[in-house]
């Protein structure tokens, strides 16, 4: 029950305004609730939960589920007759490994005793027994200090995890999940049953608040909240996807009666989360297609100057994409496209001429990049594209010389700047640009939806016009897989760049072992006295005592001397001056150098066709898309190229065993595997958003990707394809969300999105 509507009730049974409002307010505040006073309710806020409908929408963290049971003695003759316990999963990634459906018990710990194996490493072993009067053991590794307390003999336990058989023919679990059973519970845990689990913390604990005490809260908040709950999904969208109401989701969230249930309630709100995304962006490229964009003449005589110098031809996916381009660039709207393509695909050639349109039309373009050395090796490559024409280009970044920086704003304002290359800085209040009529942002996944629309602002204001928007160029280095795209991207217009230029041939990838790099070296010699060139990878700059890996300034001085003592090698690293950088980078590609030692700084922006080696020491401690953005630096010729992926040698031992690795362990092998098996960027990226998650692969910190509770980027594609569809479709038919079953809809999305529906002018 909302506020408005609580007060109408009690002021219906006759109380007076100032009895409505408190009385209104007990009914939702958690410290009126019969059993919770001041001090639960204290440890309550510190989750964020102060009233009902915060209870409501706690939702559980695990579910303990009774409904199939087995037990000790049943599983120890499953496991003595080598019967599969689970579904194994189908995918050759092993990832899921650590989410394989574990068998639940319930369990009484008999007694406790400690182990001491070789290497003085000590281990708890905990006697368990249950309803079958079997017995089986629990044997903890690590934290067993944490276990000596937590472990009471006689108590009641709900153990989770995947049983193994001794040597004794004894059911044991190590470190499994231990939930204890608080006294008087005893029944709940019965055969039949799901149990939601609350997320705790020492603060409830010592209030008091236990699992039955906060079980028993949900159920009075469900019984006061779901009465006058708005469902912000109209009916048609509920009926057409075949998803509950809200209330009823909600109250089989908490309480689920059967598996399938459950599975239902949770597609409910995951389909509601992604279907209000999915709305904000409809709303946003509605907006952009109602707005009047530059028309733009594609004639461009600085783009033919650079066709005609390029040492090579476009291929047929660059020629299609840049018709894609032009047809925007003319339309009468603003264009708002994503170019994807993989490594080496040409991305940077399509930008280049797409700017060079744009200033042949009197406006500027400005090329955004996440990160001061992609700025930078931006900036250089444009320098050098377009060396010799009448165009100045110029840098903007944060940690520029004052003055340097003053006389580039003043440039930019007066209109002697053609492009403008930088990072963030690009959108700061101090800028001010000329007809700026073009923006390029390149790795556009670290942005997201509002950073880019604050870049659109400024440049709309730049153009006086009013109702006037700028043409919009996003590029992403790194393939986005399918999901991600709809998400982050599910604004724009796609373009892919899916073929690699003439006589281009995919880069011969191994796996290596430390033991085995005398004979790399040796393959690296015989391409050297061919004449051509190779990249060895370090991951460090310089020793470290806590990182066991290498380094490039360490090994650099033994690869020149001992090594390749009739080669001439370079050395870069991002410590170097930008200037000493670009000057052993010009070296190397000029010939100067035969092999080029360096850290990640050449994963981007390097192009040497002549490089056909590259060699990557600890390999392991990589990512996936770093590693093949560095396979990425050869293979850019005709010449067939290789790429050996250095790891140590105990690897060799863990290589044919991965499903039984630590996780970080089994990550790392199926990284390596993973570059060994394809080149296929798009392939590669969708491994990887499995390994890391959405978060992780694109930088949590400046990703700009919004926060989904419920949603599953990796796993839930088909919900989102469904929530995608419905926004699109609803958004045509209501654009502005004015029909009466939809009040609670745009409520929902303004009260989530406010900032967002503020900037696109919805709200």
């Amino acid at each position: 029950m909302d506020g408005v509507a609580g007060v109408n009730v009690f002021c219906a049974a006759g109380l007076t305004i100032r009895e409505c409002r408190m009385s209104a307010r007990a009914e939702l505040e958690l410290q009126y609730f019969k059993g919770v006073g001041a001090r639960r309710a204290a440890a309550l806020a510190e989750l964020g939960i102060r009233n009902a409908r915060d209870l409501v929408f706690f939702l559980p963290r695990a579910y303990i589920d009774r409904t199939t049971s087995t037990t000790l003695r049943a599983l120890a003759l499953t496991l003595q007759k080598h019967e599969r316990l689970f579904e194994e999963p189908t995918s050759p990634l092993l990832t899921e490994r650590l989410l394989y459906s574990e068998v639940t018990l319930l369990v009484r710990i008999e007694r406790i005793r400690e182990h001491t194996v070789r290497g003085n490493r000590q281990m708890l072993i905990a006697s368990i027994t249950d309803e079958s009067r079997a017995r089986g053991h629990v044997i903890f590794w690590n934290r067993l200090d944490y276990y000596r307390r937590f472990l009471q003999p006689g108590a009641l336990y709900i153990l989770a995890g995947r049983p193994t058989l001794d040597r004794h023919g004894i059911v044991t679990f190590h470190h499994p999940e231990l939930e204890p059973v608080d006294p008087g519970e005893e029944e709940l845990y019965s055969i039949g049953r799901i149990i939601p689990k609350y997320r705790s913390t020492q603060a409830l604990r010592q209030v008091g608040l236990t699992q039955a005490r906060l079980r028993a809260l949900v159920e009075q908040a469900l019984a006061r909240v779901l009465p006058q709950l708005p469902d912000p999904l109209p009916r048609t969208i509920r009926q057409s996807y075949d998803l509950p109401p809200l209330a009823e989701a909600l109250r089989q969230l908490h309480f689920p009666q059967s598996a399938e249930e459950l599975q239902r309630a949770r597609r409910r709100l995951k389909f509601e989360e992604m279907f209000l995304f999915q709305l904000l962006l409809a709303l946003r490229q509605r907006g952009i297609q109602r707005e009047r964009g530059l028309v733009f003449n594609p004639r461009s005589a600085h783009a033919r100057w650079l066709l005609d110098r390029l040492p090579f031809e476009l291929t047929q996916a660059q020629k299609r994409v840049l018709r894609e381009i032009v047809a925007d660039l003319t339309s009468g709207h603003p264009m708002n496209r994503l170019l994807q393509g993989d490594v080496g695909s040409g991305k940077t050639i399509v930008a280049v001429l797409t700017m060079l349109v744009a200033v042949d039309n009197g406006y500027q373009a400005l090329l955004m990049a996440p990160t001061e050395i992609l700025a930078e090796q931006h900036y250089h490559t444009l320098c050098r594209l377009l060396e010799g024409s009448d165009l100045r280009i110029v840098q903007l970044v944060g940690g520029q010389n004052p003055r340097l920086r003053k006389e580039i704003l003043r440039q930019i304002a007066a209109g002697e700047a053609h492009i403008v290359v930088g990072t963030h800085a690009l959108f700061e209040s101090s800028v001010t640009y000329n007809r700026a009529g073009l923006l390029v942002i390149d790795e556009q996944h670290r942005f997201g939806v509002l950073q880019r629309a604050r870049l659109r602002e400024a440049s709309r204001l730049s153009l006086g016009t009013e109702g006037i928007a700028p043409h919009v160029l996003v590029m992403s280095a790194t393939p986005i897989p399918r999901t991600l795209s709809m998400t982050l991207y599910g604004d724009l217009d796609v373009s892919v760049l899916d073929e690699l230029p003439p006589g281009r041939k995919p880069v011969i990838t191994k796996v290596v072992f430390e033991s085995q790099l005398p004979q790399v070296y040796e393959f690296i010699r015989s391409e050297l006295r061919a004449g051509r060139q190779a990249y060895i990878v370090y991951p460090l700059i310089e020793p470290s005592e806590k990182l066991q890996a290498k380094a490039a300034t360490e090994h650099y001085r033994k690869l020149q001397q001992e090594v390749f003592p009739e080669f001439r090698c370079g050395l870069l690293h991002g410590q170097l001056f930008w200037y000493e950088k670009e000057e052993v980078m010009r070296a190397f590609a000029r010939g100067e150098y035969h092999v080029l030692v360096a850290t990640t700084v050449i994963e981007v922006g390097i192009d040497v066709p002549n490089a056909t080696v590259m060699l990557v020491h600890n390999a392991e401690r990589f990512g996936l898309a770093q590693l093949h953005q560095l396979r990425g630096r050869v293979g850019r010729g005709s010449a067939q190229a290789y790429c050996f992926l250095a790891t140590r040698d105990h690897f060799r031992y863990h290589w044919h065993r991965a499903a039984d690795e630590p996780r970080e362990r089994l990550a790392a092998i199926v990284r390596l595997r993973t570059l060994e098996e394809t080149c296929d960027g798009f392939r590669i990226a969708e491994v990887d958003l499995q390994l890391r998650g959405p978060g992780d692969l694109l930088g949590t910190r400046q990703s700009g990707m919004p926060e989904f509770q419920y949603t599953d980027l990796v796993t839930d594609g088909d919900i989102i394809t469904q929530a995608r569809r419905a926004a699109f479709e609803l958004v045509a038919m209501d654009p502005l969300l004015q029909h009466a079953e939809h009040r609670a809809l745009r409520h929902a999305l303004e009260e989530r999105y406010g900032e967002a529906t503020q900037l696109l002018d919805i709200a």
